[in-house]
C-alpha cells in the first residue's frame, strides 16, 4: 500500500549513511496530540475502539490492485504489481507481503478485506520507476527490509491519526474504511506553505486519503515531516493528519479540534 517513494529515499539515505541528517528547520516542528477529540466515549462495540492488530504476512500472490487493462489503479494511483526482479538488480528480494490493519472500502472477490502492503521487490521496482538508481547508493539487502518496515509503520500511524478524527463521528459510523489514496509529494498543502512562511520546513511528502465514513467520502490530507533518526518502532516521520477543508463538516471538525487543543494547552 502507498507510494511513499520519497519517504523511502530519505529512509534509505539515513539507513545507508547514518551520519547524514536532514537540514535543520528554522523552527522545530511540533506534532501535537489531543487528549481526546469528543466529549463522549467511543462505543465499546466500535471496531475503532479496539487496538489495531499487528500486520500479518500474506501470500505473495495476494494483491489489492485490480489487474485489468488499465495501467493505473484509481484506488491507489499505482500500476499493476510487479514482483519481477529488475534486470540489473544486485540481489534477490522477498516477494512476501503483509496485510495492514487498514480496512478497505471496496473489496473484490478473492481479496483481503484489508489493504496489503507492497513486498520488498515491489517497492524496489516502484523506486526505480520514480527515477531512483541503486548504483548511486551503497544499499544492502537489509536496507530494503528496513525501508519496508518504515513505510508500513508510517501508514499504520497515519490510519491511527485518521481514527482519532473519525472518533468524533462514532455515533454515525463505527467502522470507517479507507477507500482510496494517492501521493502528492510536490503539491504542497496551503497549511504547509503557511508554515513555511512562518519559518518551518516543508514536508517531504504528502498523501490524500479518501475515507469511507459508512457511505460518505471524507478526504484527509497527510503531510509527512522529517523527524530525524528512525526509532525502535521504525518511525522517523512526523505526521500532520487532518480532514481537508472541502466541506462544512470538515471545517467544523477542525474548528472543534482547534478549540479543544487551545483548552488543553491552557490547563
Amino acid at each position: 500500500m502507498g507510494n511513499t517513494v520519497s519517504a523511502a529515499e530519505i529512509a534509505a539515505t539515513q539507513i545507508v549513511h547514518p551520519n547524514l541528517t536532514a537540514s535543520e528547520p528554522q523552527k522545530p516542528h511540533h506534532h501535537e496530540h489531543m487528549k481526546q477529540y469528543a466529549q463522549g466515549e467511543i462505543p465499546p462495540e466500535c471496531p475503532m475502539h479496539q487496538k489495531a492488530a499487528p500486520a500479518k504476512p500474506t501470500a505473495a500472490g495476494e494483491c489489492p490492485v485490480k489487474h485489468d487493462n488499465t495501467d493505473i489503479n484509481p484506488l491507489n494511483m499505482m500500476p499493476p504489481a510487479n514482483q519481477q526482479p529488475a534486470p540489473d538488480q544486485p540481489f534477490l528480494l522477498p516477494t512476501e507481503r503483509q496485510v495492514s490493519s487498514i480496512p478497505k472500502s471496496i473489496v473484490n472477490e478473492g481479496e483481503s478485506a484489508f489493504w496489503v502492503y507492497p513486498s520488498q521487490q515491489m517497492f524496489w521496482n516502484a523506486m526505480l520507476r520514480k527515477g531512483w538508481r541503486w548504483k548511486d547508493e551503497d544499499i544492502k539487502e537489509k536496507d530494503m527490509d528496513d525501508i519496508i518496515k518504515i513505510h508500513n509503520a508510517n501508514n499504520e500511524q497515519a490510519w491511527q491519526e485518521v481514527l482519532k478524527w473519525e472518533a468524533m463521528h462514532a455515533s454515525e459510523c463505527c467502522a470507517p474504511k479507507l477507500k482510496s489514496f494517492g501521493g502528492k509529494a510536490s503539491n504542497y498543502s496551503p497549511r504547509a506553505r503557511i508554515r513555511q512562511m512562518m519559518g518551518y520546513e516543508l514536508p517531504f511528502d504528502r498523501h490524500d486519503w479518501i475515507v469511507d465514513r459508512c457511505g460518505k467520502d471524507v478526504r484527509y490530507v497527510i503531510d509527512y515531516y522529517d523527524g530525524g533518526a528512525v526509532d525502535k518502532n521504525n518511525r522517523f516521520a512526523l505526521l500532520d493528519v487532518r480532514p481537508a477543508m472541502d466541506s462544512l463538516d470538515n471545517v467544523w471538525d477542525r474548528m472543534k479540534v482547534a478549540w479543544y487543543r487551545w483548552m488543553y494547552s491552557n490547563e
